[in-house]
């Protein structure tokens, strides 16, 4: 199993996960994370470290978020690694619970 970034991470991007993730399988596009589900070990340590509550175990996921285990999958070779946090996105906090924003994905 793996771990999952969810729809509330779009427009946030809040990478407070990544600085304690061992493996660095986090890959960071314009205004999405995703984990690498081949890189993901399973350790759980990022999700307690999302503020916006998006990162789930694959087990775990609402029956809503199922479709981001392939979405995670896709991006992970189109993104770049990240292994440190930066600033979150300027209006991250506007968007934060807000819901639809896949259609807001920036690929």
């Amino acid at each position: 199993m793996t771990h999952v970034v969810t729809e509330n991470c779009i427009k946030c991007k809040f990478t407070d996960c990544v600085d304690v993730c061992p493996v660095d399988c986090f890959r960071e596009g314009p205004n999405f994370l995703v984990i690498d589900p081949d890189e993901c070990i399973d350790c759980a340590v990022c999700i307690p470290e999302c503020p916006a509550n998006a990162i789930f175990a694959e087990e775990d996921l609402p029956a809503d978020q199922l479709k981001f285990v392939a979405l995670n999958a896709e991006l992970t070779p189109l993104f770049a690694s990240i292994s440190r946090s930066k600033k979150p996105l300027a209006d991250a906090d506007d968007w934060n619970g807000k819901t639809d924003k896949l259609g807001l994905l920036e690929r």
